[in-house]
C-alpha cells in the first residue's frame, strides 16, 4: 500500500544564533502531556512563576483532537504527529515480517508492507506520538485504567518511600478526577478536578437475542463469571476501589478521559483553564519551543554536584525532524533561559532519555562517542524500555454484527505465573491493528475484533539511544519485544485469544462462521492453527503504544536507576523527571492515568521541597 509523505517541501536552511539568557523562572518544565503540563499547571496555582514549554502547537479547539470519537484521525493527523520508526528487535529478518513495516519510496509516497518498490528505504514500524499542547493525550483514545497494586508497591520496596504504597496512591485519582459517570459520594472518585471521566452505553448487554451478547455471556462462562450476571458486570466500575482488585477477572464498562458529551478531557484543558484564570496564576506557555539542552552550572552549596540552573531551546514549528512537516535544513533561534530553583523534564519516554543525554546524563561511553561532555555517567538513562505487548483476534462475519456494543473484560491466563490477571482486551465492531500511515485498515461492517494488551510483560530489555548530538536527531529505538521469557508471555497471548475465539463461537447464525484474519488466517476457529503458529503470529506482528521506564525510578544500589523516589534525578541537583519514563515498570494496562496521578504526587514532591528552601 502506498500512502503520501506529508509536507514534502523544500526550503532555505537557516542558520541558529544563540542568544543570551533573558528570562528567569523559578520553574521550567519541558513538555505538556500527562507527565508535565498538570504539573505546570500545580507549581504555578501554588504560586511559583512557572514556565512549560512545548514543541508542538494548540489544537484544543480543533473537533480532531477536542471530540474524543475522532481519536483515529488525530492520531494520523500531520498538524501534530511525530512519526518515531522503531524496531522491535535486533534480527533484520524478523523485522521484515512486520507486515506493517514502513518504507520511503523516495517519490513522495510511503509504501507499507511486504514488498517494497526497488530503491525504497526502509524506515522502521511506525510509532506515533503527538507534539501539541496536551501531549499524547490529545491523540489517544482516552483509556482509563490504574495500574496493578504490586507496579506502585515495588517503588516502595526498592526506595523504602512508603508515599508510593498503592492504598495511598488513589488519592491522586480522586485529586484529579471529575467523575462523570457515578453518583456523588463515592468514596473510590474525585468529583472535583480537571480530568473528566465518563464511560459508554452498556445498555446493550440486556439484550440475550443479540450476537454480542451471545459472545458475552460465553466470555463469562470461559472466565467463571455468571453468564446471567453479564448485563450489570458489563457495566461495573473499572477503576473502583474493590479489595484484591488485581486478582479479579471481569467484565467493565470502559472508563475515558473525555465528559459525558465525549469531549476529550486532557492536559490541555487544564493548562487554557490555568491560563485564563482570573486569579491570574503565575504560568507562562512557550508554544512551538524545542528544549535542546538543560543547562549545568556547579554549585557548592549543593556538595559540589551540578546544578541544573534552565535549558536551551530552539524556537520554530516543526524543528525536530520526527515531524513530517519538518523543513530539511531547517534551524530556530536558539535562547537560554533559567530556572532559579528547578528544571523538569516531561517529554516522554522517547525524549526525556535523548534530552537528558544531550545534557550530559546518561551513559559516558555513549555520550562520548558523539563528544557530549559528560555531567553525570548514567547507566540507566534511555534503557530499559518497556511496553505491553498488544495483539489481537480478528476476523470478518458472516453477517455484520447488529447492535454490537463494546465489551470490555480483564481476565488470567491457565499459565499466567500469578494470580493477577494479565489480559485487558476490548471487543467489538473495529479494526486496530497497530500503527502504520494510514492506519487503520477499514474491513467493512463485518468486521469485528477482540484487540489484547498484555499486563506486566516479562521483559524489559529495549532501549533509547543517540544517533548524534543533533538535538533535531531522532535517536534510535529498539524495543527488543520477547528479549527475557518471551515464550512465557506468548504462551499466555495463545491462551487469551484461544480463549476469545472460543467465545467468539456462540455467536450463533447468521454471524458464524467467522473468516479469522489472525492470528489464524481462514480459519473458522483456530482448529487448523497451532498454538506455535499464533505464538509465532503474535511475536512478529505484536504493535505497542505504552512506552515507558527509560528514566526510571529506582533504589540507591540500583546502578540502572535513573531517579530517586520523588523523581530527582541521581547525581545532579535541580532536576526531575516526571513523565511515563519515570515508571520502574509499565504501570498496568495504559499508563496515561497513571502519568497524571504521578504528575500530581510529583508536584507535591517539588513543592513540599520549595517550602522547605524558602
Amino acid at each position: 500500500m502506498r500512502y503520501r509523505l506529508l509536507s514534502t517541501l523544500v526550503a532555505a536552511a537557516t542558520v541558529a544564533a544563540v542568544e543570551t539568557a533573558t528570562e528567569t523562572y523559578e520553574y521550567v518544565v519541558v513538555g505538556s502531556g500527562p507527565g508535565g503540563g498538570p504539573l505546570a499547571c500545580d507549581l504555578a496555582r501554588a504560586g511559583y512563576k512557572t514556565l512549560l514549554i512545548e514543541a508542538g502547537g494548540d489544537e484544543g479547539d480543533n473537533p480532531t483532537y477536542s471530540e474524543l470519537g475522532n481519536f483515529l484521525e488525530a492520531a494520523n493527523d500531520e498538524a501534530t504527529r511525530w512519526d518515531f520508526w522503531v524496531k522491535h528487535s535486533d534480527d533484520p529478518k524478523r523485522e521484515l515480517e512486520f507486515k506493517h513495516m514502513t518504507w520511503d519510496t523516495g517519490d513522495g509516497t510511503f509504501y507499507v508492507g511486504l514488498n517494497p518498490p526497488a530503491g525504497a528505504k526502509q524506515l522502521g514500524i511506525q510509532y506515533p506520538r503527538a507534539a501539541v499542547l496536551g501531549g499524547c493525550a490529545m491523540h489517544n483514545g482516552g483509556v482509563c485504567s490504574l495500574p496493578q497494586d504490586e507496579d506502585w508497591n515495588l517503588i516502595v520496596n526498592a526506595t523504602g518511600d512508603t508515599s508510593w504504597e498503592a492504598s495511598k496512591m488513589r488519592q491522586y485519582l480522586k485529586k484529579i478526577e471529575k467523575n462523570d459517570y457515578l453518583p456523588s459520594g463515592n468514596a473510590a472518585h474525585g468529583y472535583t478536578g480537571w480530568l473528566s471521566t465518563s464511560t459508554g452505553d452498556a445498555s446493550w448487554a440486556k439484550n440475550d437475542s443479540l450476537p454480542a451478547t451471545k459472545i458475552l455471556k460465553k466470555m463469562a462462562e470461559l472466565t467463571g463469571q455468571n453468564p446471567a450476571d453479564v448485563a450489570s458486570l458489563a457495566n461495573s466500575d473499572i477503576l473502583g476501589a474493590y479489595d484484591n482488585k488485581d486478582d479479579i477477572t471481569s467484565f467493565y464498562n470502559m472508563v475515558q478521559h473525555a465528559d459525558k458529551n465525549g469531549k476529550r478531557s486532557s492536559p490541555n484543558n487544564y493548562v487554557r483553564a490555568t491560563l485564563a484564570d482570573p486569579k491570574k496564576y503565575p504560568l507562562t506557555l512557550k508554544l512551538h519551543t524545542l528544549a535542546t539542552k538543560v543547562l549545568f552550572a556547579n554549585a557548592t552549596a549543593a556538595g559540589g554536584l551540578p546544578r541544573a540552573i534552565g535549558v536551551e531551546v530552539m524556537e520554530g514549528a516543526s524543528l525536530y525532524r520526527a515531524d513530517p512537516k519538518h523543513v530539511p535544513g531547517t534551524k530556530g533561534n536558539t535562547t537560554q533561559i533559567l530556572a532559579s530553583r528547578e528544571v523538569i523534564v516531561s517529554g516522554g519516554a522517547f525524549n526525556s532519555p535523548q534530552l537528558l543525554k544531550l545534557s550530559g546524563i546518561g551513559p559516558a561511553a555513549e555520550l562520548q562517542k558523539f563528544g557530549i561532555p559528560v555531567i553525570k555517567d548514567l547507566l540507566g538513562v534511555g534503557e530499559k524500555l518497556a511496553d505491553n505487548y498488544e495483539g489481537s483476534l480478528l476476523g470478518l462475519a458472516t453477517e455484520p454484527i447488529q447492535g454490537a456494543g463494546l465489551i470490555t473484560m480483564m481476565f488470567r491466563t491457565p499459565s499466567a505465573p500469578t494470580k493477577k490477571r494479565n489480559i485487558f482486551t476490548w471487543c467489538g465492531v473495529l479494526s486496530f491493528e497497530g500503527f502504520w500511515p494510514g492506519f487503520p485498515t477499514d474491513y467493512g461492517p463485518h468486521e469485528y475484533e477482540c484487540a489484547m494488551v498484555h499486563i506486566g510483560p516479562k521483559s524489559q530489555a529495549g532501549s533509547v539511544r543517540l544517533l548524534s548530538a543533533d538535538p533535531q536527531d531522532v535517536p534510535d529505538i529498539n524495543f527488543r519485544f520477547y528479549e527475557h521469557n518471551g515464550d512465557v508471555d506468548l504462551h499466555e497471548l495463545v491462551e487469551g485469544g484461544k480463549l476469545l475465539r472460543e467465545a467468539w463461537q456462540a455467536a450463533g447464525a447468521p454471524t458464524l462462521p467467522f473468516n479469522e484474519l489472525h492470528p489464524c488466517p481462514g480459519t473458522a476457529a483456530g482448529a487448523n492453527c497451532s498454538d506455535a503458529a499464533q505464538a509465532e503470529s503474535y511475536k512478529t506482528q505484536a504493535y505497542s503504544h505504552h512506552a515507558t521506564s527509560t528514566c526510571a525510578i529506582g533504589g540507591d544500589k540500583d546502578p540502572m536507576a535513573v531517579l530517586d523516589s520523588k523523581f530527582r534525578v541521581r547525581g545532579v541537583v535541580g532536576l526531575r523527571v516526571v513523565d511515563a519514563s519515570s515508571f520502574p515498570v509499565v504501570p498496568g494496562a495504559f499508563p496515561s492515568l497513571p502519568t497524571m496521578m504521578i504528575s500530581t504526587k510529583a508536584a507535591e514532591d517539588i513543592i513540599a521541597d520549595a517550602q522547605k528552601a524558602g
